[in-house]
C-alpha cells in the first residue's frame, strides 16, 4: 500500500516538473548556459548584437577602400614620373636632332605612353602579386625598380629616339647618315642627350624603391587587421 502511493506521488511529480518545464522552457532559452567552461550567449543577446553586425562590415570595406585609395594614389604618382621623364626625353632628343615640328604631336605621345605603361605594368607585377600573396618584401622593391627604369626611363628615351629620328629624317635638320651606318650615327648624334637621362633614370630608381617599401607596408597591414580599430 506505501509502495503504490509512493509511485503514485512520484508519477505525480513527475508531472508537474514536466508541465513547468513545458511552462519554463522560453525563459530558459533567454537565460545563459554552460558547456565545457565556456558561457554559450542566450538569444537575447544575439538579438542585441545582431545590428552590430552591419557596421563591422561596412568598416571593413570602407578600411580596404582607404587601401585601395593608397594604392591608386601610389600608381598615379608613379605614373606622374614617368610621364614627366618622357617630357624630359622628348626635349632632349628633340634638341639631340634639331627638330623643331611636331612639338604637341610627340609631347603627347611622350607624356600620355609612359603615364599608362607603368600603371598598367605596375599594377601586374607588382599589385596583383601582392594581393596574391606570392611577392616578399625585396622582390616587391626590385620590381617596382625594374618598373620605373623600363617605363620611366628606357622605354620613354627608346620612343622619343624613334620619333624624333624620324622627324629628322623626314624634314632633313641634320645630316643623314650614311648607307649602313644607321644606328651608330643616330647614337654618336645622341650621346650628349642619352647622358642626360641618368637624371630621370636616378629619381625613377628612387621613386621605384619608395613606391614598393609603401604598397608593401599598406599589404602587411591590410593582412595583420582585417578590421580597423574604432
Amino acid at each position: 500500500m506505501a509502495a503504490s502511493e509512493r509511485q503514485s506521488c512520484s508519477e505525480l511529480r513527475d508531472a508537474v516538473v514536466v508541465q513547468e518545464g513545458t511552462r519554463e522552457a522560453p525563459q530558459d532559452i533567454k537565460m545563459a548556459l554552460y558547456k565545457h567552461g565556456q558561457l554559450i550567449p542566450s538569444l537575447g543577446d544575439a538579438k542585441f548584437r545582431s545590428p552590430i553586425t552591419p557596421q563591422v562590415i561596412e568598416k571593413k570595406f570602407e578600411y580596404y577602400r582607404n587601401n585601395e585609395t593608397l594604392n591608386t594614389h601610389g600608381m598615379l604618382v608613379f605614373g606622374t614620373c614617368s610621364g614627366l621623364s618622357g617630357i624630359m626625353a622628348n626635349l632632349v632628343f628633340r634638341n639631340s636632332f634639331k627638330v623643331k615640328y611636331e612639338a604637341l604631336k610627340t609631347y603627347a605621345s611622350l607624356t600620355t605612353l609612359p603615364f599608362l605603361a607603368t600603371i598598367v605594368t605596375y599594377k601586374l607585377f607588382v599589385t596583383d602579386a601582392l594581393k596574391s600573396g606570392n611577392l616578399s618584401k625585396e622582390s616587391c622593391v626590385l620590381r617596382s625598380s625594374l618598373v620605373g627604369v623600363a617605363c620611366g626611363v628606357s622605354y620613354p628615351s627608346a620612343l622619343a629616339f624613334y620619333k624624333n629620328g624620324r622627324l629628322a629624317v623626314k624634314y632633313q635638320t641634320v645630316p643623314l647618315p650614311p648607307k649602313g651606318r644607321v644606328m651608330l650615327h643616330w647614337l654618336l648624334l645622341c650621346q650628349t642627350g642619352m647622358k642626360a637621362m641618368a637624371i630621370p633614370l636616378f629619381f625613377q630608381i628612387l621613386m621605384g624603391v619608395f613606391s614598393g617599401l609603401h604598397h608593401y607596408g599598406v599589404f602587411e597591414k591590410t593582412q595583420a587587421r582585417s578590421v580597423p580599430d574604432d
